[in-house]
């Protein structure tokens, strides 16, 4: 895809590009979600709520509230097409067709819907949630994200001229290519888009996956963005999130404390269910991943894999690794995914060290920034664990250093939309990391005495 940003942005006339094109540009775990809580929870009341984790950065302060306004009300009058929902009916999901139920489609296309919102501005951050029904309120996380992370974007570039944009995207571009170049020809590697949620804008995101998937062939999985995905006939990528844990968690609340430790695994029995078997990737972190598998019963060793999200990708990995081998599972048959803050040297790194055996007198300290990936010689068949990486942001928003004023204005901020209570009540995430933990004080206190805090560490948040 040939597309002139520098261009586009200097003369287009933003009213006719809005920045949600399709219901269907959103994560796909979200439209899988969507299913199930349609089929378990369509009378659960919940809200969601905006924080930006970089408060160092106003963002408020860049664009005009109306903007913001204009661009979701734009989302609430979408509605899936009848093309969209054929896609999703026949296509192949996960080597199965017929994953959305006729009568989940036949929602989506009559009654589907979005809620309603509140938004106001404190101290040069968006106050926005959104409450209703969880089915009304849970695709809105996307959608915020994306609009908000575009308004951003379109700001910055009404503060360059045209020659200023060209040298924004030749900068960019030329970063993405160093990337790619890096990745090209490795050895049994498998990367997915995971960039949808923080992404420079739609056509951005769009130019990334057409190029990763145009240089890398098969090492290029596909994109969790189901709109892309439909678009350009690419593999939807997506299980599922931190979301279901938390609101179970807190329906449990009441029920005492056994009831909030067991909830994380209600989950996975209903959603196994919901899905024949299928799409059995687990995020063991929304309580800690150490106490998840210390306690899980004995028939979760037999789902396909594990996500990592908060813990250190190769401490995370080791445990889970050894979690398998001490359940009697073979870890050569299971997946690894890690997901959080990536590169393309975490990506390399963590391939090297999971995803293929170093041969004899091949060191993994060897393979750093110059490291040679495409040297057969330090390969031997094998893995430890079919490792991949879903690469978000730093894959779709990495213009560090690119904008020619010398600014930030194109720096990705760390904003998050999640669940904030349920029913009336709190929801928690607490994660492995102490800095990612969501909720009131007083409910994150009890939940870390439900779950203690074996595992978790204080790591600095970058995405």
């Amino acid at each position: 895809m040939i597309v002139n940003f520098a261009e586009r942005a200097h003369n287009h006339n933003w009213e006719l590009d809005p920045v949600i094109r399709s219901l269907l540009d959103t994560d796909f775990y979200k439209l899988l979600m969507l299913q199930f809580i349609w089929k378990h929870y369509p009378k659960t009341r919940v809200s969601f709520s905006l924080l930006n984790r970089t408060t160092s950065v106003r963002v408020a302060d860049m664009f005009p509230r109306e903007e913001l306004l204009h661009q979701m009300e734009h989302v609430r009058g979408l509605r899936f097409r009848r093309s969209e929902l054929v896609w999703l009916a026949g296509n192949t999901f996960y080597g199965r067709r017929g994953i959305f139920e006729p009568a989940f489609l036949e929602w989506l296309e009559r009654d589907f819907r979005l809620s309603d919102y509140e938004l106001s501005v404190k101290d040069g951050q968006l106050d926005l949630t959104f409450d209703g029904l969880w089915t009304e309120t849970t695709m809105w996380e996307l959608y915020a994200l994306s609009i908000i992370d575009e308004l951003k974007t379109r700001a910055g570039m009404k503060k360059l001229d045209e020659f200023g944009l060209d040298i924004l995207y030749a900068r960019a571009k030329t970063k993405l290519w160093n990337k790619i170049e890096r990745l090209r020809g490795v050895p049994c590697l498998a990367v997915a888009d995971f960039g949808t949620r923080r992404r420079h804008s739609f056509l951005w995101q769009e130019y990334v996956v057409e190029a990763m998937a145009a240089n890398l062939g098969t090492a290029f999985t596909g994109t969790s963005n189901a709109f892309l995905a439909h678009k350009h006939d690419l593999e939807a990528i997506g299980t599922n999130a931190h979301e279901i844990p938390m609101v179970l968690a807190a329906l449990a609340a009441d029920d005492g404390d056994d009831a909030i430790r067991a909830s994380q695994y209600r989950v996975l029995e209903l959603w196994q269910a919901t899905y024949h078997g299928a799409l059995r990737i687990m995020l063991p972190d929304t309580f800690g991943t150490t106490q998840f598998l210390g306690h899980a019963p004995d028939w979760v060793a037999d789902w396909t894999g594990q996500r990592i999200d908060s813990k250190n990708p190769y401490v995370a990995g080791d445990e889970y690794i050894q979690w398998l081998t001490a359940r009697g599972r073979n870890p050569q048959e299971k997946r690894l995914i890690a997901s959080d803050a990536l590169d393309v040297d975490d990506i390399l790194g963590l391939h090297a060290y999971f995803g293929g055996t170093l041969a004899s007198g091949a060191n993994i300290n060897d393979f750093g920034a110059a490291a040679d990936f495409h040297d057969p010689k330090k390969w031997s068949p094998g893995r430890r664990i079919r490792f991949s990486a879903g690469w978000g942001t730093l894959l779709t928003n990495d213009f560090r250093g690119c904008d020619p004023a010398g600014g930030s204005d194109f720096d990705p901020v760390s904003l998050i939309c999640k669940v904030s209570t349920v029913e009336g009540r709190p929801a928690v995430k607490l994660s492995d990391n102490y800095a990612k933990a969501l909720g009131t004080p007083s409910e994150i206190e009890r939940y870390r005495r439900v779950f203690g805090t074996a595992g978790i560490s204080d790591l600095p948040v970058i995405t």
